[in-house]
């Protein structure tokens, strides 16, 4: 899991985005899901960008050495 999370291998590279990318989706997705408020149809791009924006640095914080 750490060398997915930090290596910057061209095939661990695609692997991060297209996870982000799933995850966003199923994000912005979430209302039919669940069955929660609808969420319009030309938001949901958005709400993916926002979620892969927020993931980026956190997967590179879950890889990266502690500090001590």
């Amino acid at each position: 899991m750490k060398e997915f999370l930090t290596s910057n291998e061209p095939r661990y590279r695609l692997g991060r985005t297209i996870v982000q990318g799933i995850i966003g989706v199923l994000v912005a997705n979430m209302d039919l899901l669940i069955g929660l408020t609808p969420i319009p149809p030309a938001l949901r791009p958005v709400i993916t960008g926002i979620v892969m924006a927020i993931l980026s640095p956190v997967m590179a914080m879950l890889g990266g050495e502690p500090d001590n």
